[in-house]
C-alpha cells in the first residue's frame, strides 16, 4: 500500500467518523434550536461548522475526504462540539496525523514525557520497566530500569532505544551478543511502526541512524520483522554482572501509541559475576599440609 493511498484512507476513515459522531447529537445537545422537522438524524453539517466557528464548506470537505488540512486546534475545537470521548479523541488525532495539544508536557526534571499516574504506576514495578512511544524514545522508567540501562535511562542523554542500541559504546558493552540483539529491536521496531511509516519523525529518525551507523543500514535494508513477543534478556552489568531477565509488554489502554516493557527475574535464575582476570597477588594459594607423623 502505497503512502497516497494510505493518506487517502485515513481521510475516508475520519470523513466516516466525523459524519458518525454528528449524527448522535441532537440541535439540543449544543443549546442550538431545532428548526423543525430533519430528513436525517443529528446535527446538519451547518450546524457543527457554525458551533467550533469554521467555514461550513471546509467541514464538508473534511468529511468529504477531501485533501484538506485541518489544524490542531481545530481538531480540538471539533473533538469537544462532537463530545468526544478521550479515546475517540485520541483516534480523531491519529486519524488526522496531529499531535493532541492537550497531552501532558514532560512532568518532571528526570525528562520524563507521560502522564503524571503513568509515572507513579511505572515506580512502583519491582523490578525494571519502562514505556515506550511510537518512535521508542523512554517517555517514563523507574529507578531499577536506569540502574540497568547504563548510558541510556541514567543519564541526560538521547532517550531513543534505537539510537541507544546501535550508536552507544555502552550498550555494545552492557549487551551480550550485541549484533544479533541489534538486529532482533530493529526487527521489532519495523513491525511495530508499520502503522505510521508515512510520519515525518519516524522517517527522519531512520535517516538519522542511516547516516551515523553502517550496521543500522544495513540491518534496515534486510526488511527483517519480528513481534515483540518478549523472551529471555540477558545483560552484562558493569556493576552486578551477567543479569537474566524475562521481558513481557503491554499496550496502555488509554495510549494507543505507549507500550510499557517489564523485565521480570527468572525463577530460578542466579545472578554470575562477570569474569575478570585475577590479579597475582589474589591467586588461590596452594595449601602444604605437614606429612603425618609416625
Amino acid at each position: 500500500m502505497t503512502t497516497a493511498h494510505q493518506a487517502a484512507t485515513k481521510r475516508r476513515e475520519l470523513g466516516d467518523f466525523l459524519r458518525a459522531h454528528r449524527a448522535r447529537l441532537t440541535p439540543t445537545s449544543l443549546g442550538l434550536p431545532t428548526g423543525g422537522r430533519r430528513r436525517t438524524p443529528g446535527l446538519r453539517r451547518e450546524e457543527v461548522a457554525q458551533s467550533c466557528g469554521m467555514s461550513a464548506t471546509w467541514y464538508t470537505w473534511l468529511e468529504q475526504g477531501r485533501d484538506v488540512a485541518a489544524s490542531a486546534i481545530a481538531l480540538s475545537t471539533l473533538a469537544r462540539t462532537l463530545q468526544l470521548t478521550p479515546a475517540e479523541r485520541t483516534y480523531l488525532f491519529e486519524l488526522a496525523g496531529k499531535r493532541d495539544p492537550s497531552l501532558p508536557e514532560p512532568q518532571d526534571d528526570d525528562g520524563m514525557d507521560a502522564p503524571a499516574s503513568l509515572g507513579r504506576a511505572v515506580a512502583a514495578i519491582d523490578g525494571p520497566a519502562y514505556i515506550l512511544d511510537s518512535l521508542w524514545n523512554a517517555r517514563a522508567w523507574n529507578k531499577q530500569a536506569a540502574r540497568l540501562f547504563v548510558g541510556w535511562l541514567d543519564s541526560g542523554s538521547d532517550r531513543n532505544l534505537l539510537r541507544y542500541v546501535f550508536l552507544s559504546p555502552t550498550a555494545r558493552k552492557v549487551i551480550p551478543d550485541w549484533q544479533a540483539r541489534a538486529r532482533r529491536v530493529l526487527a521489532e521496531f519495523r513491525a511495530d511502526s508499520s502503522r505510521h511509516l508515512e510520519d515525518t519523525t519516524l522517517q527522519a529518525l531512520v535517516d538519522d541512524l542511516r547516516r551515523r551507523s553502517r550496521f543500522f543500514a544495513r540491518c534496515w535494508s534486510e526488511h527483517a520483522v519480528m513481534d515483540r513477543t518478549g523472551g529471555e534478556r540477558t545483560f552484562d552489568h558493569p556493576r552486578q554482572g551477567r543479569l537474566f531477565y524475562e521481558q513481557v509488554a503491554f499496550a496502555v489502554a488509554n495510549r494507543p501509541d505507549f507500550k510499557l516493557v517489564m523485565l521480570v527475574k527468572q525463577a530460578g535464575s542466579v545472578r554470575r559475576p562477570t569474569v575478570t582476570a585475577a590479579s597475582p597477588d589474589r591467586r588461590p594459594r596452594a595449601r602444604h599440609r605437614s606429612p603425618p607423623s609416625r
